[in-house]
Parts: C-alpha cells; sequence; structure tokens
C-alpha cells in the first residue's frame, strides 16, 4: 500500500506544480497583453500620441476638443485619470502651467511623464508679455517641430513597451512623412508669395512664421483672452494701414471682437487661423484633423500672402 501512495502522492504534486506554473505563465501573458495607459492633455498632444501609440496603447484627452486650454485647470477627477495612467503627455511647462503643481500633488513613482516639447529651442515671447518664463509654447504649429514632438512622444511609449517598439517606430515614420509632405506643401506654396506679413488674434503662430519667413502681426499676446489697450490698438491700426493687410485673422475658440474691431477699422475682412489648441465641433463633424486643419490654415493664409 505504501509502494504504491508515494508515486501517487509525487503525481499530485508534479500535476499541481504543472498547473500553477501555467496559471503563472498566464498571467504574466496576460499582464504582458496589457495596453499602455496614455493621457494628454490637449488635442495636438492626443493627436501625436494616437499616431504613435495605433491599437497598442490606450490614449485620453484630458481637455475637451473645444474648450480653450490656455487657463484650463484640471479637477479632482483630472488628477485621478494622471495618477491612473503609465504615461502623461503634455506640450510644456510654458503652456500648461498647472502640470507642475499637479505631478507635485501626485503619487507618480511609476507614472511616465513626458513633456514633448523638450529639446526644442524656444522663442522669448513678446516684449511685455505676462506669462511664465516668457517663452512662446506653440510649436506644434511648425510642421518641422511637431515631427520633433512625435519623436519624443515615440522614445518614451517605446521605454514603456517595449516589446511594441516596433510598431510604435512604424507608426512615428508614418506620421512624420505626413508632416514631412505638410512641410514641403507650406513651403512650395509660401516661397511663392508675395506678401510675408499677416495679422492675428493672438501670437500662436511665431514658430509657423519663422519657418517658412514669414512675419506673424499678433493683436493680442500669447493668451487669445488679453485684449490690447487702445493705445496698442491704434498702433496696430496705423501700421496694418500703411502695410495695406486685407485680412484680419481671428479663432473660433476665443472671442473674435477684436480681430474683428481691428478689421472694421482698416477695412479688412476676418478670416479663421486655428491655432489647433483644439478641434471645434465643425471641424470633429467635418472629420477634420491636425492635417486637415493645418491645411485650411494654409489656405487661409493665402488670403494674405498671395494678394
Amino acid at each position: 500500500m505504501k509502494r504504491l501512495l508515494v508515486p501517487l502522492i509525487i503525481f499530485l504534486l508534479m500535476v499541481s506544480g504543472c498547473s500553477n506554473a501555467a496559471s503563472t505563465k498566464s498571467e504574466k501573458a496576460s499582464e504582458g497583453s496589457k495596453k499602455l495607459q496614455i493621457v494628454t492633455t490637449f488635442y495636438p498632444m492626443y493627436y501625436f500620441a494616437k499616431k504613435v501609440a495605433g491599437d497598442s496603447a490606450n490614449v485620453e484627452l484630458l481637455i475637451p476638443n473645444g474648450v480653450e486650454p490656455h487657463d484650463w485647470e484640471p479637477t479632482a477627477k483630472d488628477m485621478a485619470k494622471i495618477q491612473d495612467a503609465d504615461i502623461f503627455i503634455y506640450n510644456s511647462q510654458y503652456f500648461e502651467l498647472w502640470t507642475e503643481k499637479v505631478l507635485k500633488s501626485i503619487n507618480d513613482s511609476k507614472l511616465k511623464v513626458v513633456e514633448a516639447s523638450s529639446g526644442i529651442k524656444m522663442m522669448d515671447a513678446l516684449e511685455g508679455e505676462e506669462h511664465a518664463a516668457s517663452k512662446d509654447p506653440h510649436v506644434w504649429l511648425s510642421p518641422v517641430l511637431a515631427q520633433q514632438e512625435v519623436n519624443t512622444i515615440a522614445k518614451a511609449l517605446e521605454q514603456a513597451d517595449p516589446g511594441n517598439k516596433d510598431q510604435f517606430q512604424k507608426n512615428a515614420t508614418s506620421i512624420n512623412s505626413e508632416l514631412a509632405d505638410l512641410d514641403r506643401l507650406y513651403k512650395e506654396t509660401i516661397d511663392k508669395a508675395k506678401k510675408k506679413e499677416f495679422v492675428t488674434q493672438h501670437a500662436a503662430f511665431g514658430y509657423l512664421a519663422k519657418q517658412y519667413g514669414l512675419t506673424q502681426i499678433p493683436i493680442a499676446g500669447l493668451s487669445p483672452d488679453v485684449e490690447p489697450t487702445l493705445g496698442k490698438l491704434a498702433e496696430l491700426t496705423e501700421l496694418t494701414k500703411k502695410k495695406n493687410i486685407k485680412v484680419v485673422y481671428f479663432e473660433e475658440m476665443a472671442s473674435s471682437k477684436v480681430a474683428e474691431t481691428l478689421a472694421k477699422e482698416i477695412g479688412a475682412k476676418t478670416e479663421v487661423l486655428n491655432p489647433l489648441e483644439g478641434l471645434t465641433k465643425k471641424e470633429q463633424e467635418q472629420g477634420l484633423d491636425y492635417i486637415g486643419v493645418m491645411k485650411k490654415n494654409l489656405d487661409s493664409l493665402k488670403l494674405s500672402i498671395m494678394d
């Protein structure tokens, strides 16, 4: 009886061990296949991250489209989303001014934080601009600098999920190819421009202007909600009349009152130039994305520089 019992016990132990090993392996496989949870701040960051991630990660937009992001502040619910994410992607400490305070207040030991504009040399803000550290954060509006942001995001995803590295690299190459095509389209079009100046509602297009040899004349500074003084408006009126400006650009997510006032003073028309700080409801209904809006922006710019 003992001779029969010992082999039976050994057999049962072996079966139990195999079962546990299979269970452990199954759990690890399940953990390995878990998608990265990525939280991004506003639309361009969401678009770039989504393009790089593809189906290999879940990407969430924190600041809703249609909401002006300059003065947006996160709620407790938003902070919880950041806390629970694997990766948090924002553009710049000079744009999402709340990030430093939020990241200090949450337990981010396991959270990978990505400043997409890291490594890009930023331009100083306009003289007299009241803004943190006086830097212009609108780098995403240059198709060339947008590619650098894509690369920074891709590198972070590769580090967080090495198993999908090849896919992330392939996706990054694909979107950067589209951005390179957009860059060529802008360059070829603007190279034929008869004029080099355009008037904007706020100073969001400095990097785009610099990239293609244009001059931005902003009504307001880095924030679209800051209205110019009467003296500043009088100076702009005189300057734009002297330069025979025929178009004043406004944006749909902020009040266009000042742009309309200036346009009326100088006999110009108003047109939309979208700083891509969020998609409007109309743009979403039209199925537009970053590339589509940037092409529409170029068509709008033609009204000023091709006349």
